[in-house]
């Protein structure tokens, strides 16, 4: 979900991290394990000895996964003094042993990975609105073991101190929550490993993966001390990759969606000279500058002249000459879909003491977005990170309900199409054609060697939500180093 900083490299951001230094007599650090009783739950403890990194969780809640002999855990990663990150891990409901690993992360950025998790595409899910789970036959664990983390620090039921200001100083916390997962569970290591994620995402996951492959190139150096992360997929669905190609698609899918014009030809025609003459210079100044200040200033600009403006409900004075949902434009805005019920059940005490959570569960607090706020991190492209993603060979797909306002699949396509690599001329020349899920057409795609784009027919923004089988069959063969293909 999108609410809608460059300028700390990796190495920097890494320093508030203190790894082991190379030992040179025969007492190595050593990880140490325990076990403690808490809230009636038997918590396991793993300290990390080379991140000093701490694991506190809970094995087999009973809560959401309840396919027997499915195993799960629960609870936190402390990566630095006062700083509990909160995750759920799901085994893989078939061959978990031998089933690839993949993360999930929403985006905000400050929205928890509970949203995907009860609302999308984890193990269970609320059916029309239901007050108790039931579940999910199209979750990802069908195909891969999952795990859900609330990142940054005060995002869902992750607390404590928030020193993340960035989606580059992001990626350093999330590779050290790894590492002392595969300290805990060796078993996951030399896994084939994905990043999926949506909105924000679009940030988040070229920056993750980017990160995670220069990590192993260190490793491979002996510079850095830590297990390689085998990292073969990238999904991003609906995602918020390039302020200025984004912007602009704004104003294109307001006047020219396939289910009802948000504005008239001649608002078109205005808010595209506004878009060029105040908004794209000062994209282009955050781009030459990278300050925070001038990052901060066109994200200002831009919404307040843009995207603001198209998202106000006539009623209120915008320029949108419907009402709807940001995040599904069939939908009015003071009705939201799909429904918030997840939410309420994670608030109750008897599910948050199982599942050994700390802290209150928020979805979307608005702290952790006021930190990337603060550095512009809104208004930087991440197209040259997804580009060095997709050129390293991983298996890339870019998709997006095409219901959805707020990262439209114009921006979506924009973005694919801009996206530099070997296959770029022919993936720009190549037409959209039918994907199908058991001969039933789903959307929209074009592939051109380890790159593919969807649009997905009859989705918004949480498109698992919309269309399970498509995402369940493009998760499947993203994972499987697949490129998309009809069925």
């Amino acid at each position: 979900m999108r609410l809608c900083n460059q300028l700390v490299s990796a190495g920097l951001a890494l320093s508030s991290f203190s790894f082991a230094s190379p030992v040179t007599n025969k007492e190595a650090p050593k990880d140490k394990r325990s076990f403690v009783e808490r809230d009636g739950n038997n918590v396991t403890v793993f300290e990390h000895a080379a991140t000093g990194a701490k694991l506190e969780f809970v094995t087999n809640s009973g809560i959401c996964e309840t396919t027997l002999g499915v195993n799960q855990y629960s609870g936190y990663l402390s990566v630095g003094t006062n700083m509990n990150m909160w995750f759920w891990f799901f085994e893989a409901r078939t061959n978990p042993t031998t089933a690839p690993l993949s993360t999930w992360f929403n985006g905000g950025p400050g929205c928890s990975s509970m949203i995907g998790l009860f609302q999308e595409n984890g193990p269970c899910h609320f059916v029309n609105g239901a007050s108790e789970p039931s579940l999910n036959p199209y979750s990802f664990n069908e195909v891969a073991n999952m795990l859900y983390v609330d990142q940054p620090i005060g995002t869902g039921f992750s607390y404590g101190t928030d020193d993340v200001t960035s989606t580059v100083t992001a990626a350093p916390y999330v590779w050290t929550f790894l590492q002392a997962f595969y300290a805990q569970f060796p078993q996951y290591e030399n896994r084939n490993f994905g990043i999926f994620t949506e909105s924000y995402g679009g940030h988040y996951g070229p920056e993750f993966a980017d990160y995670f492959e220069s990590q192993n190139a260190a490793i491979a150096k002996g510079t850095v001390t830590g297990e390689k992360i085998d990292l073969i997929a990238l999904g991003i669905n609906n995602g918020w990759y390039d302020p200025t190609l984004q912007y602009k698609a704004y104003i294109d899918f307001s006047y020219n969606n396939t289910y009802k014009a948000i504005i008239t030809a001649a608002q078109h025609t205005t808010f595209t000279n506004t878009y060029n003459s105040k908004c794209v210079p000062a994209l282009n100044k955050c781009i030459s500058s990278g300050s925070n200040a001038n990052c901060e200033s066109a994200d200002n600009t831009c919404y307040n002249d843009i995207e603001g403006p198209l998202s106000e409900t006539a009623s209120e004075g915008g320029a949108a000459a419907y009402d709807f949902d940001v995040y599904d434009i069939r939908e009015p805005s003071n009705d939201p879909y799909p429904p918030e019920t997840y939410s309420t059940y994670l608030l109750q005490p008897s599910v948050t003491s199982a599942i050994g959570a700390k802290a209150t569960y928020t979805e979307c607090p608005d702290a952790p977005y006021e930190k990337f706020a603060s550095t512009g991190d809104d208004s930087r492209s991440f197209l040259s990170q997804l580009s060095t993603v997709i050129q390293s060979g991983i298996q890339v797909v870019v998709w997006a309900g095409d219901a959805d306002w707020i990262c439209n699949w114009f921006g979506g396509l924009a973005a694919a199409n801009a996206v530099t690599y070997a296959g770029s001329s022919a993936f720009n020349a190549a037409p959209l054609e039918p994907y199908t899920v058991n001969g039933t057409e789903g959307g929209t795609f074009k592939t051109v060697d380890n790159f593919s784009f969807l649009r997905v027919f009859g989705a918004g923004h949480e498109v698992p939500y919309y269309q399970p089988a498509v995402a369940l069959q493009v998760f499947r063969q993203t994972m499987g180093q697949e490129a998309l293909s009809s069925t």
